[in-house]
């Protein structure tokens, strides 16, 4: 089996527990205005790779990967489920860690979904904004898929950690950071929360693909207005929790 892959980053470590390789899969359904790999988005684009050429690579510079293992990212590695399940069954005969980075939102249950999330040890999940309405403007879908596929994860003890990036004058206003701590405070297996600042790298490769840049004049979010930001989140995370246990 063959599949779509836009580019393969031999160590990264950003992409989950230690050192990685991070597999960037080719296409998407959602189109994230803050997004800084449209050329992510066509599923037909990329190039076509065998599982077996990606564990290749990885194992050649396995010594590097002993706290790590394989990351898929994309685009939306979730479009290519059967390709995923090969990639994973041969890591996990090499013990290799395995981690998927997704947005969650082509969810639906099926028996394959059931086997890649078997052959999963971390899912990265990211929740792009607390309001449905909202999150459509922002990313063209509303997020009652993202939120059953982070129940459907619980449900299986799949390890989550969240991702959210911040982005000024629209997942920056507290009532949407605390009412994202709530959401969070919902998932059982929630392990860990990135709360990454905008930035304006992609700018450069929107104008090289002769596409209109869709956050033209935001501003890249500082440092410190990131960590204010995940500090609202887990006072979200934190009043839920109270209020639960409260109630209980």
């Amino acid at each position: 089996m063959k599949g779509r892959i836009h580019s393969i980053e031999s160590f990264g470590t950003l992409d989950g527990p230690g050192v990685r390789m991070v597999v960037f899969m080719q296409g998407c359904p959602l189109r994230c205005k803050y997004c800084h790999n449209p050329d992510t988005w066509q599923v037909h684009g990329g190039e076509e790779t065998s599982a077996e050429e990606i564990m290749a690579h990885f194992l050649k510079n396995r010594p590097f990967y002993t706290n790590g293992g394989i990351t898929v990212s994309g685009g939306e590695p979730l479009l290519q489920v059967d390709f995923l399940i090969e990639l994973f069954t041969l890591a996990k005969r090499e013990g290799v860690h395995t981690c998927i980075d997704t947005s969650g939102a082509t969810f639906h249950e099926s028996e394959r979904l059931d086997r890649l999330v078997e052959l999963t040890d971390l899912v990265m999940l990211d929740l792009k904004h607390s309001d449905s309405a909202a999150h459509k403007e922002l990313t063209g879908a509303d997020n009652a898929s993202i939120l059953a596929f982070a129940d459907f994860l619980a449900e299986r003890n799949v390890p989550i950690w969240i991702r959210h990036v911040v982005v000024p004058t629209i997942t920056d206003g507290e009532e949407h950071l605390l009412r994202l701590g709530e959401m969070i405070a919902k998932i059982k297996t929630a392990r860990a929360l990135d709360v990454l600042p905008y930035h304006t790298m992609g700018k450069e490769k929107y104008r090289a693909l002769g596409m209109e840049y869709p956050l033209e004049g935001i501003p890249a979010l500082p440092k410190d207005a990131a960590e204010k930001a995940k500090a609202t989140i887990l006072r979200g995370y934190r009043l839920a929790k109270r209020k639960n246990t409260q109630g209980e």
